[in-house]
């Protein structure tokens, strides 16, 4: 117990520390909630995200029941509804609590104990047993890891509290995205199919679609486009930041990183299964995707042109701007000489 209350203290004060290095490297400010951190178990972590999926889930009722779009209680279709979109879940969170490091939460709760008051913008949460597993794992240096983790989630604090209009986008596009199930019984049967091949060929080490991917509308679809666009920016920004402030602030950076990644690309047969049916190796590349779009940018055009990506939704790099950055430097005004970054 005494070891597990140094390591939350430890984490609370570095969280704390980075912040400076992040806002003077990215030049946005971010706002005054650094005290804001959560320090929590695997079974915190899964606690804040059903609160985070209710927070999302409230407007998603309303506006289904204002367009009287919400099937009756007890239907087949929403019994058939309500699994599907619980086994999204269900599998997302059981496999990431025992793997998550840390996230900047964009949902809360309001506090029960404050009634009427306002919801908290967002809340910066580490993984203590996940983070100590890890750097044990990878026989790095435990203050030095500790640290590097603590500078992506600052990031994404920096981000979301600099930028008024990027946290209720991802939340208005969260919430279309649900809007735009498909719930006849039709469509459900071809999506569980499609799902039910997609977990086939994961598991026989195909190169199909994941399972979350399988279970889309067609709309979704759409609607997911942009929803990763904003995502791969925002964690290839974190992983930018992560590594360009690292060697001021992480002695060992160099060593984490080689083993962080050595490890990523090292997984089971099984465990690599588990990620493409959950699209989560999709996701490794577009974060990879993401921080070569940063890096280019940057190194080409500076950080105040790449700043203008918060400027509006309208500025945000469309999939093919991620892969060519030229594109996005010649849509918002920077300049063009600069290659794929492919």
């Amino acid at each position: 117990m005494a070891e597990a209350r140094k390591v939350v203290a430890e984490l609370r004060q570095l969280a704390s520390s980075v912040a400076e290095p992040v806002r003077t490297l990215t030049g946005l400010q971010g706002s005054a909630d650094d005290g804001n951190v959560a320090v929590v178990d695997r079974a915190g972590w899964i606690r804040a995200n059903v609160d985070g999926f209710r927070v999302v889930f409230d407007p998603l009722v309303q506006r289904m029941t204002e367009n009287s779009g919400m099937p009756q209680p007890g239907s087949v279709i929403t019994a058939v509804g309500s699994r599907v979109t619980g086994m999204q879940a269900g599998l997302i969170l059981a496999y990431l609590a025992s793997r998550v490091l840390g996230q900047y939460e964009l949902f809360l709760p309001p506090d029960p104990d404050a009634p009427g008051k306002e919801a908290p913008a967002g809340r910066l949460t580490l993984v203590a047993p996940n983070i100590v597993m890890i750097e044990r794992e990878l026989d790095v240096n435990p203050h030095d890891f500790r640290r590097w983790v603590c500078l992506h989630e600052e990031t994404h604090r920096t981000q979301f509290t600099s930028v008024p209009w990027l946290r209720p986008y991802v939340q208005e596009l969260m919430t279309d995205f649900l809007l735009a199930s498909e719930l006849d019984p039709a469509s459900i049967y071809d999506r569980l199919r499609a799902a039910a091949d997609a977990v086939g060929q994961s598991v026989r080490g195909g190169d199909g679609e994941s399972l979350i991917e399988a279970i889309q509308s067609p709309r979704q679809r759409e609607i997911l486009d942009k929803m990763t666009s904003v995502m791969t920016l925002v964690e290839g920004h974190g992983d930018y930041v992560m590594d360009a402030v690292g060697p001021s602030v992480v002695p060992s950076v160099a060593e984490i990183r080689a083993k962080f990644s050595a490890r990523r690309g090292s997984a089971g047969r099984i465990e690599q299964a588990i990620r493409r049916i959950l699209g989560i190796d999709l996701k490794m590349k577009q974060y990879e995707q993401g921080s070569r779009f940063v890096s280019a940018v940057v190194s080409e055009a500076g950080m105040a042109t790449f700043n203008k990506v918060w400027t509006s939704p309208e500025t945000l790099p469309t999939r093919d701007e991620l892969t060519t950055p030229t594109r996005w430097l010649e849509r918002v005004g920077g300049t063009a000489a600069l290659g794929s970054a492919d």
